[in-house]
């Protein structure tokens, strides 16, 4: 993750946390301490957590982005080729908001569910390469495959876990054994 990634990803982090920097001010803790903490904060699990960088390609776990908004974010976040792992419960989500950032940053996507139709008809003419897989490890297999130095594996599914998986934790931290598999 270059520093730009890095700050955008922390700052998903940051505005969880304004309340205490808002606070403090109020009861007059400076300002170079309130910004020294927030420097410090650590980005939490499954929230653009960076996993691992293996053969130069960086794995990142947004596996909390159960909804088309956060996956955006993530994906507005992201300043280097994409391969996008995506999909799970779809509830007749509107991918259209993410067309333009997949049409501009997404080199190929990993659609990832039990039912990926919705997924493949809203990509299919913005991203270039796109590939239907029934688990976590088929997925992680082929995104790094996919991938080349210099590229992100991004996981921000955009929908609900539950068709696969117990929830969005339990799809994380498959996500994160399949990557320190590799």
């Amino acid at each position: 993750m270059d520093m730009m990634e890095k700050t955008l990803a922390k700052n998903q982090n940051i505005y969880s946390g304004m309340a205490e920097p808002i606070a403090s001010r109020l009861i007059h803790v400076r300002k170079e301490s309130i910004k020294e903490s927030l420097g410090k904060f650590p980005n939490l699990a499954h929230r653009l957590e960076e996993v691992a960088t293996i053969r130069g390609i960086q794995f990142i776990n947004d596996s909390k982005a159960t909804n088309v908004n956060a996956t955006w974010y993530a994906l507005e976040s992201m300043h280097r080729p994409v391969i996008w792992i995506a999909g799970g419960q779809d509830n007749g989500n509107d991918y259209s908001i993410l067309a333009s950032l997949a049409r501009k940053k997404v080199k190929a996507l990993v659609c990832l569910g039990a039912n990926n139709s919705n997924l493949l008809n809203g990509f299919r003419k913005h991203v270039a390469s796109i590939y239907t897989v029934s688990n976590i490890n088929e997925a992680v297999n082929i995104a790094y495959f996919a991938g080349t130095p210099g590229d992100v594996v991004l996981l921000s599914p955009a929908c609900a876990s539950f068709d696969l998986f117990k929830d969005y934790v339990d799809r994380g931290n498959r996500f994160k054994k399949a990557v320190y598999e590799l």
